[in-house]
């Protein structure tokens, strides 16, 4: 039975009065002293708060924060319109770790035969994450016990822990059925310009009719708190008409997100991620940057010099430290100035994570325009190698897609019928970042424990990097490589360690999970 609600929004927390403290920020521009809220007149919030919006003075609207709690949102919003912009936090329950019991998922206004079609679809694809689940704990099992070392003395309770891990890794990867209209829940935290923006975009994403919904009651709740907020200030979404991404006719049923994907596919050419543009000088252009930080010349450090000091985690010990203070070193920000251009395709389920690398921004697809006709996903490696769970797999595929092609020949809109598609959707587009942001990611994702397919694309780019800038390369892999023989533990995982010891054999080393 197909479990469903509107969804449930929350003002968690908030400041007292954000309007009078975006004013008495925008004061104390102009004063020799702090500016308390309690000291804004009426007439100030007339005439400053207009004047600092209208002129695009915004950042005194980024001193308050709103945290609300989110429940009963699908996670195709979540990943099109909540993640898919730098400017927020986000805390959300994983279906990597979280067993999806019953079907619980967003539906759209549909009727008669369509909404039957879009129940009976999501009702469908949790059948098959319970066969999944169950097809592939035994296979997790087996692998975890050699990588655990389980011997005839192995206590019980160890025994209790290895099951349990074995099950969590069966759910992460039978979850690639389940549909992007799952619901999800989260805190989730965003500044008062934000939440401007949000409100004036809400049409721009693939799930504008979602957006609206939610984005409208994340105002309204602010609007109770501080009415002044949304009335003396503020502009209201952009109509749809207005919008350029929607002023393109949506190719339904052309073909064109069929050739789009084949395209795309053959630049790969078998790889996750492809190397498409770099400085063939970024070496030496980081080196500069090095020497310039501390006055030097390349008589005084030479590049080679100056690329040990910012990258060997021997010499530059910030690349040890957990908090991840790169940006607030004047000698890691001579990272910056490298940037690396990748074409890639993930799962929709692995790209819902990767999109939280938010300094590694990406051009992500709009769903709607890069459909499918034919079933177009990803198969993990754990069920590719079972061919029961491979058989159920393949099934769900073409169930999902039947279903939402049927409910396209209904005339149900795209931004609806796409909700029924799995996790387990290609997606394709183009990401980059500089050498700063993505030596954190890499460091993140080259670990045995990071999602599978994040993990791929991650050492693809690595491999890469490593042919065009041998250099830098060699500082690059997964903390316990980094910490190996300089910061104890090896490994920041702690109980979670993989079993494997990568730091002897990186990036040889065979990842089985």
């Amino acid at each position: 039975m197909l479990s469903t609600a509107q969804p449930n929004v929350t003002l968690r927390s908030a400041p007292a009065t954000p309007f009078d403290g975006a004013i008495a920020a925008a004061r104390t521009c102009y004063s020799p002293r702090v500016i308390g809220a309690s000291e804004v007149t009426d007439k100030q919030r007339d005439t400053i708060g207009v004047l600092t919006f209208d002129a695009g003075h915004h950042t005194v609207y980024q001193h308050a924060h709103f945290e609300f709690g989110l429940e009963g949102v699908s996670r195709q919003f979540v990943w099109a319109f909540l993640h898919s912009y730098p400017f927020y936090n986000s805390e959300q329950s994983s279906q990597r770790y979280v067993k999806l019991k019953e079907p619980r998922a967003f539906v759209p206004p549909l009727s008669g035969e369509a909404l039957q079609v879009y129940e009976s679809a999501i009702v469908r694809a949790w059948d098959r994450y319970a066969e999944l689940s169950a097809l592939l704990k035994d296979d997790a099992l087996t692998i975890l016990h050699d990588l655990r070392y389980v011997r005839s003395t192995t206590s019980p309770e160890r025994l209790k822990q290895i099951e349990r891990d074995a099950e969590k890794r069966a759910i992460e990867t039978a979850r690639y059925v389940i549909p992007i209209a799952a619901f999800t829940s989260m805190v989730h935290t965003v500044s008062g310009i934000v939440l401007h923006r949000l409100w004036r975009m809400v049409n721009t994403s693939d799930t504008p009719y979602e957006a609206r919904v939610v984005i409208g009651e994340m105002v309204r709740l602010v609007r109770e708190w501080d009415p002044l907020f949304f009335e003396k200030v503020g502009l209201g979404p952009i109509e749809e008409e207005h919008v350029p991404e929607t002023r393109f006719p949506k190719p339904q049923g052309s073909g064109s997100g069929d050739r789009f994907a084949a395209a795309f596919d053959a630049r790969l050419n078998g790889r996750w991620s492809r190397l498409r543009d770099t400085s063939m000088e970024a070496e030496a252009i980081v080196a500069d940057a090095v020497r310039s930080v501390f006055g030097l010349s390349a008589d005084d450090m030479s590049d080679a010099e100056a690329l040990d000091r910012v990258l060997n985690p021997a010499q530059n010990r910030y690349r040890l430290d957990i908090l991840n203070v790169s940006y607030h070193s004047p000698l890691m920000r001579a990272l910056h100035h490298a940037n690396y251009v990748f074409e890639k395709r993930l799962s929709h389920t692995a790209d819902s994570q990767d999109q939280r690398h938010r300094m590694v921004p990406a051009s992500r697809p709009l769903m709607t325009f890069a459909d499918t006709s034919e079933p177009d996903y990803i198969t993990p490696r754990l069920i590719a190698a079972n061919p029961k769970a491979k058989a159920v797999y393949e099934s769900a595929m073409r169930e999902a897609w039947t279903a939402k092609n049927r409910l396209l020949q209904l005339d149900v809109p795209l931004e609806f019928a796409l909700y029924v598609l799995p996790n387990a959707k290609t997606l394709r587009f183009i990401e980059s970042g500089s050498l700063l942001a993505l030596l954190h990611k890499w460091t993140l994702r080259t670990c045995f424990n990071a999602q599978e397919e994040i993990y791929l694309a991650s050492m693809d780019e690595i491999t890469q990097v490593k042919a065009v800038h041998p250099t830098i390369g060699r500082y690059i892999g997964p903390p316990c490589v980094i910490r190996n023989g300089l910061i104890s533990p090896r490994c920041t995982e702690g109980t979670h360690f993989c079993g494997v010891p990568v730091w002897r054999d990186f990036p040889a080393a065979v990842r089985r999970l």
